[in-house]
């Protein structure tokens, strides 16, 4: 499965973005398709995640501010992400997880967004 991730860049505290991950397999037949993210010196954290069937989870931090959705169509994930922060600052990346007994993770290149105070 190959992951293009799209769509960060600069923006001011309080504006918004939207991230695309666009996958070479169906999304349908992709297990789970998250969001993470790594800010300078700190571990990679998980951010949203959507799964087959739609059902969703997020971070605390991401709740009420961020939203994972997914075009089944354009084999396409992304996340809108409102009221952006300074502490949201990192590198986004795409994963995919994919299969049954045995699963396969996916990681798509990174995607930097910068918010500025």
């Amino acid at each position: 499965v190959q992951l293009q991730a799209s769509g960060g860049g600069s923006v001011q505290a309080g504006g918004s973005l939207r991230l695309s991950c666009a996958t070479s397999r169906r999304v349908f037949d992709i297990n789970v398709m998250a969001w993470y993210r790594q800010a300078p010196g700190k571990q990679r954290e998980l951010v949203a995640a959507i799964t087959y069937d739609g059902s969703t989870n997020y971070a605390e931090s991401a709740k009420g501010r961020f939203t994972i959705s997914k075009d089944n169509t354009k084999n396409t994930v992304y996340l809108q992400m409102n009221s952006l922060a300074p502490e949201d600052t990192a590198v986004y990346y795409c994963n995919a997880i994919v299969g049954g007994i045995v699963k396969s993770t996916y990681w798509g290149q990174g995607t930097l967004v910068t918010v500025s105070s």
